[in-house]
């Protein structure tokens, strides 16, 4: 079969969707008006780690860009006092309106001249869209009025009476609070035509589930996986080591709200061992870090500190299994377990003997140090248990399954969380296994593949294998999520000596700062050097220190600034998030977020200052996206399908 056959076939497929002439007609027609749309706004986050409650306002207020639209649309006819009502009202509409009436004399008239206000917003964030896709986006109970007054020009003499009475007619029928939370959703969801998460959702802060309800019913996203959401997908598949670290993390910043309230995982099990086996050890090297805000009583914070020793025991020697089970990882250095000395309370480590701090091991064979004993076994296949039958955390592992992935290219950016492995000259640097070696891109397919694999394998040893290469994602001395040379869970909690806790960087945060390293890096995933960029998440940018996040001449962006309470201290800000819209990049810088019932109360929206990274001289057109360039392919094919029709190849129906 030659090629015109094949593409004849193709053709008459693509007929039976447009089965005549003015079918593929006027879908050309359309199609070819969306490219000359603006291109639609992208919103970057990354390493939110739980903390829902600043998330969500981010979320809301499209890192300051509704306000900067509030700015311009009324820049000259509204007070600061006004705008910021306005921008809170559109952020959270069933809380704010109950505050706002119990101030106001004349409600219809306050409902008038708000409802005039998000209309007018409204239309501006419609207007990158054809009304199609506006119509997509409407929600049900008021699409046809929304639509409408979307469209009306009220400005014509012989139409304001028209769009005057059906505001009045919201107002009159009681409907108008109803038909404000419409519109402020709407505002909210046109703002922003594609999330961009890079990664780590999980861990630190008590509301990861939270967020990841919230992402499953966003409209548009794709999620980068970090080593936090890894180490979860994990547990959710089976991995009994990714269940540990899940667990001893949780403990760890006395955050077991995720795993007991958000998907009702009971850790009673691990409570029963940890009293019955650590109930006379006051696990001083145990004792959760607690965070602003979080109050525990002293019994409380002792069964947390047992459990928590339990479960790192149980890592440990889970790790170990690995290790010894995968050689091709290269991890041995990380076998320590069997480098104790039990009698004199020391280990080995490098060829030098260190004192340890803690050195009761009552669950340890000193002979055979990585077997579990039977009741560690126990609680293991209950914890193993009580993950698999989550049902809300099954459903979320599927969706980062589904939406998620190692990297992506968007746009001519190129997104991903951590690193890209390299030697110590800068080389991109290769993973070996069975004589072949898989570096850079090449490396990123393979442990995706082998991800997915370990979730959804049916065959026992495959899933396995997959199983084990999620853990090396989330702690591999190799993982291009980890980034390190290794994670120095051991010698954090048994050394004293803190030149054993160091955990090296990757070369890679060496060399991402040099403009050829990144150049060579978007040739390697195939990008333009000369315009696309890499955004980056994972090590957080100690803006205290005078570290920037733009790196590498421009090239390179890291918005990990410390959503995270936990690295706020450190970093000096509250988080970095990226804008790209159709002029240009703008990168956010925000504070830290004091809590939603302030913002809505108070107004106090996250103090947030934007730096414009790069300006287009000429718009950016939909034309200039990658669904531009998917939609030009369906053209180029319509084409085709208009030139057999009319050469009588195929005949219409």
């Amino acid at each position: 079969m030659d090629i015109e056959e094949k593409d004849l076939r193709y053709l008459r497929l693509l007929a039976r969707q447009y089965p005549s002439i003015q079918a593929a007609s006027t879908e050309i027609i359309n199609l070819s008006a969306v490219l000359h749309l603006p291109k639609g706004t992208e919103h970057f986050l990354s390493d939110i780690h739980g903390e829902y409650e600043a998330f969500l306002h981010v979320l809301k207020n499209g890192s300051g860009s509704i306000k900067r639209k509030i700015d311009e649309i009324f820049a000259d006819t509204l007070m600061e006092r006004d705008k910021r009502h306005l921008a809170t009202l559109i952020y959270y509409p069933e809380q704010k309106l109950p505050l706002i009436l119990k101030e106001v004399e004349d409600e219809d008239e306050w409902y008038r001249i708000a409802l005039f206000r998000l209309i007018k917003m409204g239309r501006v964030v419609s207007s990158k869209y054809t009304r199609a896709r506006v119509r997509e986006a409407l929600p049900g109970d008021f699409a046809t009025i929304i639509e409408e007054l979307l469209h009306e020009q009220e400005s014509i003499q012989n139409r304001q009476e028209y769009y005057n009475s059906i505001i009045d007619t919201i107002i009159s029928t009681g409907r108008a609070r109803g038909f404000i939370e419409a519109m402020a959703e709407l505002i909210q969801r046109l703002n922003i035509a594609q999330l961009h998460i890079i990664g780590d959702v999980y861990d630190r802060g008590p509301g990861g589930h939270i967020i990841m309800d919230t992402l499953m019913a966003y409209h548009a996203l794709d999620i980068q996986w970090g080593n936090h959401d890894i180490v979860w997908m994990g547990a959710a598949a089976g991995s009994e080591a990714c269940i540990a670290n899940v667990i001893r993390v949780c403990l760890r910043y006395s955050n077991v709200e995720t795993l007991e309230n958000g998907y009702a995982i009971s850790l009673l099990p691990l409570a029963s061992l940890a009293m019955d086996t650590y109930g006379d050890d006051p696990c001083r090297q145990f004792v959760p870090k607690l965070t602003a805000g979080q109050e525990f009583t002293r019994n409380e914070l002792a069964l947390m500190s047992r459990m928590h020793k339990a479960i790192t025991i149980i890592q440990l020697k889970l790790e170990g299994q690995i290790v010894m089970r995968r050689p091709h990882y290269r991890m041995e250095d990380r076998l320590l377990l069997d480098k104790i000395d039990y009698e004199k309370g020391t280990v080995c480590l490098d060829g030098r003997e260190y004192e340890l701090i803690d050195s009761n091991f009552p669950t340890v064979d000193p002979d055979n140090p990585y077997e579990l004993t039977e009741p560690e076994k126990n609680v293991v296949e209950r914890l193993k248990l009580s993950f698999s039958n989550s049902e809300k955390l099954q459903r979320h592992a599927r969706f980062l399954f589904a939406r998620g992935s190692m990297y992506l290219v968007y746009n001519g950016n190129l997104l991903y969380h951590g690193c890209i492995p390299m030697n110590a000259d800068g080389s991109f640097r290769a993973f070996k296994v069975d004589d072949q070696e898989f570096r850079a891109k090449a490396f990123m397919d393979r442990v995706e593949r082998l991800a997915r694999q370990g979730y959804f394998a049916g065959d026992p040893a495959q899933k396995q294998y997959g199983l084990d290469a999620m853990w090396y994602l989330w702690s591999g001395s190799q993982s291009p999520l980890f980034g390190k040379d290794k994670m120095a869970t051991f010698e954090r909690t048994f050394i004293a000596d803190e030149a054993t806790h160091q955990e090296t960087k990757d070369p890679y945060y060496d060399f991402r700062d040099k403009e050829e390293t990144a150049r060579r890096i978007l040739e390697e995933f195939g990008l333009d050097p000369e315009t696309a960029h890499i955004i980056n998440g994972h090590v957080p940018v100690r803006v205290k220190r005078g570290e920037s996040p733009v790196k590498a001449g421009g090239k390179l962006f890291v918005i990990d600034g410390g959503f995270s309470r936990a690295y706020q201290d450190k970093t000096g800000i509250a988080g970095y998030t990226l804008i790209y819209n159709s002029y240009g990049l703008l990168l956010a810088s925000h504070q830290a977020f004091e809590s939603t019932q302030k913002a809505i109360e108070k107004e106090l929206d996250i103090h947030s200052s934007t730096q414009i990274l790069e300006t287009n001289f000429a718009r950016i057109r939909v034309k200039d996206t990658d669904i531009g360039r998917d939609i030009q392919r369906r053209i180029d094919e319509l084409q085709h399908l208009l030139a057999a029709y009319r050469a009588g190849l195929i005949k219409e129906k």
